[in-house]
């Protein structure tokens, strides 16, 4: 179901919007948690380890019994709404421009739109079209789960009124360069290894086994998040660290703050004081984050877009009628 198939073309456009923004939605609120802690990690100066006494956080468990403790059962959803708008956008404009790119190659080049290199340039292409239109919203989700208590913003109208009058509306495109380095091989390759796990599947498991085909696309799924994030985690760092610029005075609670003038001055202060160890903080609750939410998009994407077929199918349509 995902990317354009001219043998079993049954999703349109809207659809595949429709489909990509609900698996975002409920995709969104499992993961949240993790979320949090990834970019608690990641905003930390300090060495994520107990042998360091000025460190928040060491690990995964201590942290969420630091959150907990501190600020309370909520904070594992902070965010959440701009989050939400976040999935919600990103699925519908993400999936709907994969799926219009890989018919446009289809359609006027020589490429078969099934081809795995096709779904990487595709997906690429359609996560930086998402990201553009989203990042706002983005940015505005990593303050909200970055801030500590007190809350330096109460709700998402104030977030939004204090940046743009304190911080101009340039602000809500901060980290953008890095979002776009880092997100076009990061979505280009999960659907390029999601496209080589399912062709891998379907040689490995009989066609006539149909009963697993949504856990073999979870797994699918799971896997090539895995992949696409370890392979570009470090700039999902510098974008973090960006876009809490200006915000600094907020981030006094959980250790050292830094301003960085820029990404490359970003790259070189977390190379200087943090050394390589610096690009890979929050690593595994992000891989966890990744297997998840990746593995749970394609999921409920092709779930959704399956629905969607299935309702559109003869016998439904007899069934309604009759």
């Amino acid at each position: 179901m995902v990317g354009y198939d001219p043998d079993a073309k049954c999703v349109s456009t809207a659809e595949a919007a429709a489909a990509g923004s609900a698996s975002g939605l409920v995709t969104r609120i499992l993961v949240s948690p993790l979320d949090v802690l990834k970019i608690r990690f990641q905003l930390q100066i300090e060495q994520l380890s107990s042998r360091n006494p000025t460190a928040k956080y060491h690990g995964i468990l201590q942290a969420v019994q630091c959150i907990f403790r501190e600020e309370g059962m909520t904070a594992f959803w902070k965010g959440h709404v701009p989050a939400q708008f976040l999935s919600i956008g990103f699925g519908a404009v993400q999936f709907m421009a994969f799926e219009n790119l890989t018919e446009l190659v289809h359609n006027v080049t020589s490429f078969n739109a099934r081809d795995s290199f096709v779904h990487l340039v595709c997906g690429g292409l359609a996560a930086c079209t998402a990201t553009v239109a989203v990042q706002p919203v983005d940015t505005l989700r990593t303050r909200f789960a970055a801030q500590g208590e007190p809350k330096i913003y109460s709700n998402l109208r104030h977030a939004v009124v204090t940046m743009y009058q304190t911080e101009g509306p340039r602000t809500f495109y901060r980290g953008l360069t890095p979002t776009l380095v880092a997100i076009f091989p990061y979505a280009g390759l999960q659907f390029f290894f999601y496209n080589i796990l399912q062709q891998f599947s379907k040689w490995v498991i009989p066609a006539e086994a149909k009963n697993g085909a949504s856990v073999k696309n979870l797994v699918c799924g799971s896997c090539a998040g895995i992949i696409s994030k370890s392979l570009t985690y470090p700039l999902d760092v510098v974008k973090k660290r960006l876009q809490v610029g200006g915000f600094e005075h907020a981030r006094a609670a959980f250790g050292q703050v830094r301003t960085y003038g820029g990404l490359l001055d970003c790259m070189r202060q977390i190379m200087r004081e943090e050394g390589p160890g610096g690009f890979f903080k929050g690593l595994s609750p992000s891989l966890l984050k990744a297997a998840f939410s990746t593995g749970l998009i394609f999921f409920w994407y092709e779930l959704f877009c399956s629905l969607l077929c299935a309702m559109k199918s003869p016998e439904s349509t007899k069934r309604k009628e009759g």
